[in-house]
């Protein structure tokens, strides 16, 4: 039998996932581990705690396959993107990771605006500069913690730390090096000017390859410490979006996907380099050669529900832990007995700021319309309307940008609740349907671990041997009216809120 592992190395843990060559998942396993936020914006994370989550997910997931490693053809790896890891000459961690939901550097992206100019950086990278892309993370060290920047060896991306410890090797691909702001997406390799314009080194940075390319092979020490065969190809593999989108089969136009993870995502495959002059959504490097794709990006969509589940559903947490079930599955039952429109309550999801359609580091989450005769269950209902409106607004600039959209594909936490995708379909008035895998980002690099090895000809090719769409959900007239009502409060929120945003900052950030 021949086999193929993703690992997806997320904000809120590691998931590592084995697949026969039909897309069946055999078996996975995930390590979470912590989030760390000293300060109002900020979001760090220890590189270490990816590495041991995914040492232990490896060595789960080949025990309870009960498979011989050597049968594992390839393997690929999917990341949050952006995050910034710096190591020294001994490849060890200088700082924690800055992540990618990180708001500090708002200043930073406003020098390397001045610096580059506006329209060349755009020009160039795709986008605007963001608080939450790596350059302005680059500049934000070497301004506050010069000491840490003079001892830079390397630069990675969360991802590319994993396979160098897998591998040894310093590579990245093209479709998480786009979002680092330092790639020319065009030419599809570093930037020569940005580089030298913001004075970044060369050297610290890795090989970059196409996604399905194999950048390296499992070393004979971490075999012994995974379980995994010494030489075991490794291929490119994708940021978490561009990942996630060929494990939902986005390889071709028209097919959008909307993915409810800690963050929200709308995404769309295009055959040609695709910008908003606004610099509202993203244009990055599809995994698949000589594509690209564009994306609108809701900070805190996920978190926002996974925050209220930590912080006031503890009873939720406790019934489910006795019943062995999810505590998101009694949220959104919860849920469900509210209305559509949760009785007038609305909820903006910029716990982290925001990135589409609001470049805006100050924006924060609000419930608006609370009143007495509101329960958690209303606040609940909120929070997903809220992210979905949110979805929404990308939504509405691809469109807008003339891209064709004929049908959504759900993916993330977010697809597995029927009542979550219900309200997508009505509140996008399109039909939204799942597929047969479910694994995302971790999928998705299974398969480019399988282009890679020679196992599948492209990825239309293994997307079509292994996926298949199974519910479909479609827009209900009467939601669709009270959901159109709302939505137009729920963007005029964001106007009226704006410049009271930045007021909340004073002595809660540095």
């Amino acid at each position: 039998m021949a086999y193929l592992l993703g690992i997806d190395i997320g904000t809120s843990g590691t998931k590592t996932v084995l697949f026969d060559l039909k897309g069946k998942t055999i078996a996975s396993a995930t390590e979470e581990y912590p989030l760390y936020q000293p300060y109002v914006g900020w979001a760090e994370q220890a590189p270490k705690d990816w590495w041991n989550a995914v040492v232990a997910t490896i060595q789960a997931v080949i025990k309870k396959s009960g498979i011989i490693s050597t049968e594992i053809q390839g393997i690929g790896l999917a990341g949050q993107m952006h995050g910034l890891v710096l190591l020294n000459e001994d490849n060890e961690p200088l700082r924690p990771s800055i992540i990618w939901c990180d708001q500090r550097t708002d200043q930073e992206c406003i020098e390397i605006t001045e610096k580059v100019g506006a329209q060349k950086l755009i020009d160039i990278t795709g986008n605007p500069a963001l608080t939450g892309f790596t350059a302005s993370k680059i500049m934000w060290v070497k301004k506050h913690e010069p000491e840490i920047y003079e001892r830079i060896a390397h630069i990675l991306l969360p991802k590319d730390y994993i396979r160098l410890m897998l591998t040894g090797e310093y590579a990245t691909e093209v479709s998480d090096a786009s979002g680092m702001q330092l790639l020319n997406i065009r030419e599809r390799n570093w930037s020569k000017e940005i580089l030298d314009i913001l004075e970044i080194d060369r050297k610290w940075l890795p090989a970059v390859y196409e996604s399905q390319e194999i950048s390296g092979f499992i070393t004979k020490s971490i075999s012994q410490a995974t379980g995994l065969a010494e030489g075991t190809p490794v291929v490119g593999g994708g940021g978490d979006q561009a990942a996630g989108a060929i494990g939902n089969g986005i390889v071709e136009s028209g097919i959008i996907s909307s993915t409810i993870g800690t963050s929200g995502v709308v995404f769309a495959y295009t055959d040609e380099i695709v910008i908003d002059p606004k610099g509202r959504i993203h244009t990055f490097c599809h995994a698949i050669p000589d594509t690209w794709h564009v994306m609108g990006v809701t900070q805190g969509a996920g978190l926002s529900l996974r925050w209220f589940r930590d912080e006031f559903c503890q009873q939720e947490k406790d019934v489910a832990a006795q019943m062995g079930v999810d505590p998101y599955n009694l949220m959104t039952q919860a849920a469900k007995q509210a209305s559509q429109g949760s009785n007038g309550l609305l909820y903006l999801p910029y716990l982290m700021g925001e990135r589409t359609p609001h470049l805006d580091p100050y924006a924060r989450g609000v419930f608006f319309g609370l009143s007495a005769m509101h329960t958690k269950r209303e606040m609940i209902r909120s929070i997903m309307e809220g992210i979905t409106y949110s979805l929404q607004d990308c939504l509405s600039i691809l469109e807008e940008l003339n891209i064709e959209v004929t049908k959504v594909r759900a993916s993330g936490g977010g697809a597995k609740s029927e009542l979550w995708r219900q309200m997508q379909s009505d509140i996008f008035r399109k039909e939204v349907v799942t597929i047969n895998a479910m694994e995302g980002p971790a999928f998705g690099v299974a398969l480019l671990a399988g282009i890679g090895t020679g196992i599948y000809k492209n990825a239309k090719e293994a997307c079509n041997i292994t996926i298949n769409e199974v519910d479909q959900s479609y827009p209900v007239v009467e939601n669709i009216k009270i959901y159109e009502h709302y939505y137009k409060i729920y963007c005029k929120l964001y106007k009226d809120l704006k410049s009271t945003f930045p007021m909340l900052q004073k002595n809660t950030m540095i």
